[in-house]
């Protein structure tokens, strides 16, 4: 069972893009379902504990090796980086995207009540968004979904992760302080 987890975290380590479960059988072909599912299963449990600088995430259905937050400032140091930042048109227009996808850009104008055509190219070119093709209507409008790169952003293992609207609805609500605790308390 170690060789099994160490070739498994090898390929995890080597990867720029998280790896599915069945990308990995078709490398490890040798092993079955069971084994590889009880190694990546140890790695999580392995490296979810103290004494490492990443873990294991499972993210956009597949299994990636993330940096722990607490050290975010010191990989932005080393890789001069600024983290990617959405404005809150942004985000609107995503979170629209997410729910209602696949959607028309008309639809995601309704809903927000302005243009939407620089944030869709925004978002295309963050590679966020994605065109799934187009509607078999008069004018063939572009129909819009969510990508893979949105997942891993996110660190959403699939599109069934995103809370409901109910539990945004009741965040709304609630509002938390930067301590955790709701407001009032």
């Amino acid at each position: 069972m170690a060789e099994v987890r160490a070739i498994i975290e090898s390929l995890l380590f080597v990867s720029e893009v998280p790896l599915s479960l069945a990308k990995i059988k078709s490398v490890l072909a040798m092993y079955t379902h069971a084994e590889i599912t009880e190694a990546l299963n140890e790695l999580r449990q392995e490296y979810s504990g103290e004494g490492h600088g990443f873990f294991l995430a499972e993210v956009a259905q597949g299994y990636q090796f993330r940096s722990k937050p607490e050290y975010g400032q010191w990989i932005r140091e080393l890789k001069k980086i600024t983290p990617t930042r959405l404005s809150q048109a942004a985000l609107e227009t995503l979170a629209i995207i997410a729910y209602k996808q696949p959607i028309l850009r008309s639809e995601v104008e309704s809903i927000r009540g302005v243009d939407v055509g620089g944030i869709l190219r925004l978002l295309l070119e963050k590679r966020l968004i994605k065109i799934l093709g187009r509607k078999n209507v008069p004018g063939r409008p572009i129909i819009y979904g969510t990508t893979q790169r949105f997942l891993e952003f996110f660190s959403l293992k699939d599109i069934s992760s995103l809370p409901t609207l109910e539990d945004v609805g009741e965040l709304a609500e609630h509002p938390v302080t930067a301590e955790g605790t709701e407001e009032g308390e």
